[in-house]
């Protein structure tokens, strides 16, 4: 496999491994309903850190990642700030933030990316699926950066989502996507097992004529080729007599057509002038597999969620944030890549678009999934969890209420009458007018598009939940733990040691610090003796005992035990002389140990 280099590679390679722990710190005033590490949350601090935090509790959890990292255009003012020891990444850190001239900003931003990608697959469960948004900027090195840490063969594919439907005239071309890469922890052919097929009109179900079956969308009552049978005239609601589209048949024959007809499973559009479409009710659905293209119409763009950012802070009249990504899109991602009961993780938050997404998801399907966002920058509590208290809560919007009135698409035949259809835009405006503050037409992906504007202040109302707050605490420095600088609590070194010795996340219900208990792994149970609290680790109470290790083994027998504590005062030879399943692994705590006459 062709292997990226880049400058400092050898220096973050491993860069992970030598992040420290940090316990999160919760802040029950940020959030929302009682703090809990089990559900929702938002964590303010360095998503380096934040990920490496995350690692005893949720390694092997995550069903699925989005990430929209700096697109590292140069203009984006983002700065490399990794703690690695050497000189030369060092030198990098007189030169941030990262601007156009920086001769070496794609190798400081490969730097940056390559422990946080480690990081991030260490997270992924089995199943899970990793999706990155990426411009032209660092696409093939972030798919070169994939392919080494996941492997070439995890790639599932490479989508283009289309940002923005305005041209950049001051562009050579004007950009029009952004990539979407798609990495799963597991074999592509095994990852298709667990994904969901797109349901056809996902976004787009609706129930305009109050059908009894429910929301429904359409698919055209037509097919390809010449079936003798499936030609004949149909008869519009208003009279109006068709034959098929030219080269094709209809969908079905004309008995069947009635039948159709009869069960209420006939749409007319334009007004009943259109060709007849069928409806499909959401249950009925098949589901298609999703393409490597997402038109902007059905997951919408940037603008759109620019808008939408500015209706939850309608107080505010700009928000100084570059190209949020619309929740409609996430929403994608998380119908493909989620079951109801998911665990979905954004370590570059921005907005907390994800978390709107995930929200909006589980009200739409009773789903019951949970987000874990990041953030680092200074607004991750004025705006990203903000955002997330109003969308849980509900909001006042104060702003323009938008209703469609037509939608033509536009044809050569269409523009050859365009006095007729300049008519009807005019009989629109005649007949609505006096609804709206005004009637705005536009022609937009070769549609003219009638839209009734109104100015409203009206409430929005909450999509429930609860979330919780962190910060990142003081690293878990064994030396400092060694010199008696820094006793962290029960809680934050029994996971990190559980996590070191297991490479398995702590189930932190499973805990008993009053028993010295930490949890249950594939292969054995794993024990802690500690106290935050120097003269107890130096007393004859922290050390393993026989009796002790009788104790443990006797509690939970059927596996073998791995006992972290400050002393011993029983050999392993003893222990394995009585058939005692006890292994002793001492604690950074052996000047302490007692000295015994």
């Amino acid at each position: 496999m062709t292997e990226l280099n880049f400058k400092g590679k050898e220096f973050v390679y491993n860069h992970h491994l030598a992040v420290p722990f940090r316990p999160l710190e919760m802040h029950a005033d940020k959030g929302i309903g009682d703090p809990s590490l089990d559900g929702n949350l938002i964590i303010h601090g360095d998503n380096l850190h934040a990920l490496k935090a995350l690692l005893p509790l949720y390694a092997g959890k995550v069903d699925c990642i989005f990430i929209d990292p700096p697109y590292n255009t140069g203009n984006e003012g983002w700065s490399y700030n990794d703690n690695v020891n050497a000189p030369m990444i060092k030198e990098w850190l007189d030169s941030n933030p990262i601007g156009i001239e920086d001769g070496l900003r794609h190798d400081k931003w490969c730097a940056m990316m390559w422990p946080r990608l480690r990081l991030l697959f260490e997270l992924l469960s089995e199943h899970g699926s990793l999706w990155i948004t990426l411009d032209d900027n660092e696409v093939h090195r972030g798919r070169a950066i994939l392919d080494e840490i996941f492997g070439a063969e995890r790639c599932v594919g490479q989508i283009a989502w289309q940002k923005r439907t305005s041209r950049e005239n001051r562009a050579a071309l004007s950009p029009s996507i952004d990539h979407i890469l798609v990495y799963s922890k597991s074999d592509p052919d095994l990852w298709k097992l667990y994904r969901n097929l797109l349901l056809p009109g996902e976004n787009g179900y609706s129930n305009p004529d109050n059908d009894p079956k429910g929301e429904w969308s359409s698919i055209p009552f037509s097919a390809q080729g010449f079936r003798e049978n499936q030609v004949y005239k149909i008869v519009t609601p208003t009279g109006v007599e068709l034959d098929p589209p030219k080269g094709r048949c209809w969908g079905a024959t004309e008995p069947e057509f009635e039948r159709l007809k009869a069960e209420g499973r006939v749409y007319w559009p334009k007004g009943g002038n259109g060709r007849p479409r069928i409806k499909q009710y959401r249950e009925e659905a098949k589901g298609l597999v999703p393409s490597t293209l997402w038109m902007s119409h059905e997951v919408d763009d940037t603008e759109d969620s620019k808008k939408q950012l500015l209706e939850i802070f309608s107080e505010k009249v700009e928000i100084d944030f570059h190209a949020p990504k619309p929740p409609r899109l996430i929403r994608r991602i998380i119908q493909i890549a989620t079951k109801k009961d998911s665990l979905i993780l954004d370590s570059f938050a921005g907005t907390g678009s994800t978390a709107h997404a995930v929200l909006a998801q589980n009200q739409a399907d009773s789903g019951d999934r949970t987000f874990i966002l990041v953030e680092m920058e200074g607004y991750a509590d004025e705006l990203t969890a903000e955002r997330v208290r109003r969308v849980i809560k509900g909001y006042d919007f104060k702003g323009t209420q938008r209703t469609e009135l037509l939608r033509e698409k536009l044809s050569w035949t269409k523009l050859k009458s365009a006095e007729k259809l300049t008519k009807q835009v005019e009989g629109i405006e005649n007949l609505h007018g006096h609804e709206y503050d005004s009637i705005k037409k536009q022609v937009k992906d070769g549609e003219l598009i009638v839209t009734g504007e109104k100015k409203v202040d009206e409430h929005a109302e909450g999509l429930g939940g609860t979330f919780t707050y962190c910060t990142l605490g003081e690293p878990v420095e064994l030396d400092k733990v060694l010199s008696g600088e820094d006793l962290p609590p029960y809680a934050s070194l029994g996971a990190a040691l559980f996590h070191m010795a297991t490479n398995e996340a702590l189930e932190s219900a499973a805990m008993d610090e009053a028993a010295f208990y930490l949890g249950e792994s594939e292969s054995e149970h794993v024990w802690l003796i500690y106290k935050p609290d120097l003269e107890w680790l130096k007393s004859p109470e922290a050390a393993l005992t026989l009796s002790r290790a009788k104790e443990f083994a006797a509690a939970k027998p059927g596996k073998k035990h791995l006992v972290f504590a400050p002393a011993r005062f029983v050999s392993q030879k003893m222990l394995k002389e009585q058939n005692i399943p006890v292994e002793f692994v001492p604690l950074p705590f052996s000047l302490y140990r007692i000295e015994r006459s």
